[in-house]
């Protein structure tokens, strides 16, 4: 192996560690969650998450052996990356749902 090819298995697991972390994440916000901040259901979101990380720990283990299929691990990340940007924050601020001392502006 060449250290170009070391370099790509290196981004592959890094990339595949993202996706891994973006899914768990996922599974760990409430279902509700999703639907107060408006985003799409969860169930949509773990299937997305789920094959994106299926894919990136393919292209992670046979990085050597995929040459033709370069836009599926792309795509993959993508998924995970618009998930832990876009709305892991949103959802993540809503919380469990469940009551707290907090108003709209603050804590009471």
């Amino acid at each position: 192996m060449t250290p170009l090819n070391y370099f790509f298995e290196a981004l592959a697991i890094a990339a595949f560690v993202v996706e891994a972390w973006a899914f768990i994440d996922a599974i760990r916000r409430p279902a509700r969650a999703y639907l107060a901040a408006g985003k799409q259901t969860k169930p949509l979101w773990l299937i997305i998450l789920g094959v994106s990380t299926a894919i990136g720990l393919g292209y992670a283990v046979y990085v050597r052996n995929l040459s033709v299929i370069q836009i599926l691990p792309v795509a993959a990340f993508v998924a995970a990356a618009v998930y832990l940007t876009d709305v892991r924050p949103k959802v993540k601020g809503l919380g469990s749902g469940g009551s707290s001392s907090s108003g709209p502006y603050g804590p009471w």
